[in-house]
């Protein structure tokens, strides 16, 4: 739901209100929040640039909110508690500010969040500043503005303070916006995960229920607080007391369990909502896109509760201070570091008994199902702050808010691994192409750079998924790619050595003195380089001698042990007493095994035992790359300088559709992107005057409906040379085209050097993409492309420069690395700053070794309707 509709959102304690903009049929609310307030009270106290702030605000409401002016209020539990609106000075870009708040939400951040709603409606706008004048006295206002993460300055001296607060984008302010947001989203997620107490509505009486099956697990979990079921026909189940009905409850808990038919479903939250019950998770399917979904909507909203499902697994936590288990799992969880949040409760189940078969557990379990509210940006915030979760795994098959997924995922990955399940890659429902740009940008790209950039470690399947699980949980993370195999079967060996290169690790060079050592270990016909074939007739201990050696190597990052039992003895007894290494990693494999992944020594684990040479390597490169990722220094997000940024904006003002290509060019002009001259004449001018002034040789090419392809369509006639030739090609393309031709680019011919793909794909829900690869005739012929989303830092540049199959090849052959990475930089930076930039096709930039320069643009754009991601707010 858009802001302007309002917006659910959280306070400090957890608390859900609704913020909303302010209409003239809320002037009375506005006056009785100002009586409610004492003089003494100097905080909450309407202030402003002039003390007759609260009667301009009230005039100001006398109209609808327009661009001169803009109110917004907070109400919790229907009341209004705070306002706070702007009036724009006239002829310039500044606002002046003013706020007043209802006492009994002291210190909750109701001023706060006010705040960050007029910034992010004053940013949409094209506001640049806000200013007050505060009273010297009344320090916690100014601490108000300080804190919020603006750039922020206050006058010294006197009985007023003069403030100004910069509007600029800043990444500070996000920072700080997030780290409010997740204190208050963690606050409202103990009611989820931690509650005092919980009532099971739908309890039955008889097992093969779901709601049996969770008032049995909740019991067996060993929940301490008090437990009530609802059942209208019983008065107690399983030893715990039941009741006909919400109302009839001995006390209101704090968190409730639906699972009832749809109908009742939505009835029972509607129930606790008036009950004052803080969360609930609703286990219930068949409710969205029906009227009984709808109701549960609007009952969450009008009672401020937090939701789970519906249409889920349930919720649990193994936190021994509180043990529940909320869910229809099949038997308890073991007590664990593992955070899981799943859209999908088969795939909880799946994973559940994974997990249980390792013996490995859990900390928490969030079932989402549809998704109402709680999501997966909640958990990772929820899991930032919680010392039991080691290794956060999500399953999500869609992504409500994915810019703030990937600042919420990059912060989290820094402390502990992010896992992911990819879902959707199949991408049955493709976006037209109608670039190369847009070819290349399907959602599974776009979902698989969000992935990259945020650190997740991303699998395809629940299998591989507990395959790098395993991996993780007992065993470090691998020093650097170079990896070292070790078998007691010669072809276990190759196969594994295969797999690593399949996977981009290095194959170690083992240096001469351990190659010594393990000569002097092994049978005369052992393979003594990597990778190390010790034979199949030698015991358990001399080949425990040899994976020492090789751990030995300083040139050695991590090992892969395949052994299989012989009769001479069996090699994978021996590992356990060389293992763990104090700084290498190391897996081992044993072909045949009868589980995919095992832990080498039950319950001890030890390190992650495979069946599959390629199994292990597989989790080896994940491993790999997230410690690449952890070891990347974290640069500021890019601040390239673009061209006049106020010029940029007033171009793209009401424009929509495809660019003319001089109205492409402009655009590059204007944002500084270099683009060889270009001269465009309509179809039906003339074209002798052109031709006259142009030199040679040119190229020219066709803007014609329907020709995407230029080359390949025929478009494109190189080296023309003379005035003559010019006008005889001009005639040659109005034949070939006939009425489709809308005009001819005239273009001087480029020096020679590669070409190259650079453009940028807007998404309404994940923002602008950007794409490069190899560009001209090769973008469709090889297809090497590499994406990652905006804004890009100068790494997120290199890693595009380093991300394409031939980028070895492009860049040892002399090219300008530097003006390419400008460029995408300048390219990032323009999406950023015109979001109505739907799509831009560079397509081909020639790079050469002094500079590159664009040949062909296309540029189409968009109304920008997205929403402001980092705006607090929860799902509606």
């Amino acid at each position: 739901m858009s802001v302007e509709a309002g917006s659910r959102a959280l306070l400090a304690d957890g608390d859900v209100v609704l913020v909303r903009p302010l209409h003239p049929a809320d002037t009375a609310e506005v006056l009785a929040l100002h009586t409610r307030l004492t003089q003494q009270d100097t905080y909450f106290r309407f202030f402003g640039a002039r003390p007759s702030g609260l009667g301009k605000l009230v005039a100001e409401m006398a109209a609808e909110p327009g661009p001169g002016h803009y109110a917004v209020g907070c109400y919790r539990r229907g009341e209004l508690v705070g306002v706070a609106n702007y009036e724009v000075l006239k002829d310039t870009a500044d606002a002046e500010v003013a706020l007043v708040v209802d006492a009994s939400v002291r210190k909750l951040g109701v001023a706060t969040l006010l705040m960050e709603h007029l910034v992010s409606h004053a940013r949409k706008v094209g506001l640049k500043r806000f200013l007050a004048e505060v009273l010297a006295e009344n320090a916690k206002v100014l601490h108000v503005f300080a804190d919020l993460g603006l750039r922020f300055e206050a006058s010294i001296g006197g009985p007023e303070r003069d403030v100004v607060m910069n509007l600029d984008e800043d990444p500070a302010y996000l920072d700080a916006v997030l780290k409010r947001d997740s204190v208050a989203d963690a606050a409202s997620l103990a009611h989820v995960l931690e509650p005092s107490s919980v009532a099971v509505i739908g309890a039955g009486r008889r097992p093969g229920s779901v709601g049996h099956a969770v008032l049995a697990n909740l019991v067996a979990s060993g929940f301490p607080g008090p437990v009530e079921a609802v059942n209208p026909h019983a008065e107690e189940i399983l030893g715990v007391p039941s009741v006909p009905s919400v109302a009839a409850l001995s006390r209101t808990p704090e968190l409730a369990v639906v699972c009832l038919p749809a109908p009742a479903a939505a009835e029972a939250v509607e129930a606790c909502g008036k009950r004052g019950v803080r969360a609930v998770v609703v286990i219930s399917s068949g409710l969205t896109g029906t009227e009984a979904g709808d109701r549960v909507r609007a009952a969450v909203r009008a009672y401020g509760m937090r939701l789970v499902g519906p249409n889920c697994l349930g919720v649990l936590s193994t936190d021994p201070a509180r043990p529940m288990n909320l869910t229809f799992l099949a038997g308890q969880v073991k007590p664990g570091n593992i955070g899981v949040v799943t859209q999908s409760g088969g795939v909880g189940i799946a994973l559940a008994e994974s997990l249980n078969d390792l013996g490995l557990g859990m900390s928490a379990l969030v079932s989402t199902g549809d998704k109402y509210d709680v999501s997966g940006n909640d958990l990772l915030m929820w899991w930032a702050a919680d010392r039991r979760t080691e290794l956060a795994v999500l399953y999500l098959e869609s992504f409500g808010n994915p810019r703030k997924f990937s600042r919420l995922a990059r912060r989290l990955a820094r402390t502990r691994p992010v896992l992911a399940v990819r879902s959707g890659s199949g991408d049955t429902a493709q976006r037209a192409a109608a670039s190369h740009t847009a070819a290349a940008a399907t959602p599974a790209v776009t979902r698989d750079a969000l992935f990259e950039q945020a650190g997740v470690i991303a699998v395809d399947t629940v299998a591989e998924l507990v395959d790098v699980i395993a991996g993780l949980s007992w065993q470090l993370l691998p020093g650097g790619p170079r990896v070292a195999v070790v078998s007691n079967a010669g072809g276990a060996g190759v196969l594994a050595a295969d797999a690593c290169e399949r996977e981009g690790l290095v194959m170690a060079e083992l240096s001469q003195d351990t190659r010594d050592r393990l000569a002097k270990l092994l049978p005369s016909e052992a393979a003594v380089c990597n990778p190390v074939d010790t034979t199949a007739a030698i015991a358990p201990e001399v080949f425990a001698d040899a994976l020492r050696a090789v751990l030995a190597d300083d040139g050695v990052d991590a090992v892969i042990a395949a052994t299989v039992p012989t009769a001479v003895g069996d090699p994978g007894t021996s590992l356990a007493a060389v293992l763990p290494p104090e700084y290498k990693t190391v897996f081992a494999v044993r072909p045949g095994q009868r589980a995919r992944v095992a832990p080498l020594v039950p319950g001890r684990g030890v390190t992650a035992c495979y069946d599959d040479p390629a199994a292990a390597a597989a989790v080896l490169a994940r491993l790999v790359r997230y410690e690449q990722w952890l070891n990347r220094p974290e640069p500021a997000e890019s601040v390239a300088p673009l061209g006049d940024p106020v010029a940029l904006r007033a171009f793209a003002a009401g424009r929509e559709g495809w660019l003319s290509p001089a109205d492409a060019v402009e655009l590059l002009r204007l944002a500084e992107i270099p683009m060889v001259e270009t001269h465009y004449v309509e179809a039906d001018d003339s074209m002798a005057a052109a031709a006259a002034d142009l030199g040679s040789p040119v190229v020219l090419k066709a803007d014609a409906d329907g020709l995407l392809h230029k080359t390949a369509g025929g478009g494109v006639l190189l080296n023309v040379h003379g005035a003559d030739r010019i006008l005889e090609a001009f005639r040659t393309l109005r034949s070939r085209f006939g009425s489709a031709l809308r005009g001819v680019t005239v273009q001087p011919m480029a020096e020679p050097g590669r070409e190259l793909l650079v453009g940028v794909r807007s998404d309404p829900v994940f923002g602008p993409l950007v794409v490069f690869g190899l560009g001209g005739v090769d973008t469709d012929l090889i297809a090497d492309h590499a994406a990652r989303l905006a804004p890009l830092t100068e790494a997120d540049a290199d890693l595009l420069l380093d991300g394409l199959r031939s980028s070895k090849a492009l860049w040892g052959s002399g090219l300008d690395r530097a003006a390419a990475r400008e460029l995408l930089l300048k390219v990032s930076r323009l999406a950023e700053l015109v979001p109505e930039l739907a799509e831009l096709d560079l397509n081909p930039v020639r790079v050469r070794s002094d500079g590159c320069v664009a040949l062909d643009v296309r540029a189409r754009f968009e109304p920008d309707v997205s929403a402001d991601p980092f705006l607090r707010r929860l799902r509606d």
